[in-house]
């Protein structure tokens, strides 16, 4: 019988650490204080430290000077560079994987995007249950991709985005309401046999119509923030 290897208090703490910046629970900006972490956690501070270090990589971390390690704040040029790769990857892979969805797998697309759809019909869209069943609609659309790399930076991908923290549908709630009308059209392109280079192409303007919908946003925030011009 094999025994379940418990992570190491530095994995544990970056689990924790992760948990908690992609919940939105410590949003951009919040200050990961080294002591009030290890006291939580009932470690040391050094795997806290090193947990810190792992998320700075990733990018969901950031060293300011006199302030220390906070939860960066989302960066509109990295969100682009992110987005606009996976796209392309994730536009490949779902092509790729088409001619071998199976009329249930179609079926269970159909499922999750009407759950999506109830969600948008709600006053207040709960954006993250709305991305975690985006994520598992698309996932289950490459599924079948033969090409593990390419899946693979598709993951690569989706888990860039989470350490953002930030859903793009928190931001653009209004574009979950076409995203779903766009998921309908892409199982009907599937079933109807097209292209390989058709379905690629609908899947990765899907991703790319999501994307230009938070840079408007976001740039009409930074532009709002500025204030008037004199």
């Amino acid at each position: 019988m094999t025994t379940a290897v418990e992570p190491s208090k530095t994995q544990q703490a970056y689990n924790y650490l992760r948990e908690r910046i992609t919940s939105g629970a410590f949003g951009p900006g919040y200050r990961l204080v080294l002591a009030q972490i290890s006291n939580d956690l009932g470690c040391s501070t050094v795997p806290v430290r090193e947990a810190i270090r792992m998320l700075e990589a990733e990018g969901a971390v950031t060293f300011v000077h006199n302030v220390g390690a906070q939860v960066t704040m989302l960066n509109s040029d990295v969100y682009h560079e992110t987005m606009e790769t996976l796209s392309l990857v994730e536009g490949y892979a779902t092509a790729k994987s088409a001619p071998k969805l199976t009329p249930e797998n179609l079926a269970e697309a159909r499922e999750l995007n009407a759950q999506m759809r109830a969600l948008t019909e709600l006053e207040l869209l709960d954006a993250a249950k709305f991305t975690r069943l985006n994520q598992e609609f698309h996932g289950l659309l490459f599924q079948h991709c033969d090409n593990s790399h390419i899946a693979d930076l598709v993951r690569r991908g989706w888990h860039r985005l989470e350490t953002m923290r930030e859903s793009s549908f928190a931001f653009v709630p209004g574009r979950s309401t076409a995203s779903v009308e766009e998921h309908e059209a892409l199982i009907a392109l599937i079933e109807s046999g097209a292209s390989h280079a058709q379905i690629e192409t609908q899947a990765r303007e899907h991703r790319l119509n999501t994307m230009n919908a938070v840079l408007r946003s976001l740039n009409a925030k930074t532009d709002q923030a500025r204030g008037p011009r004199a």
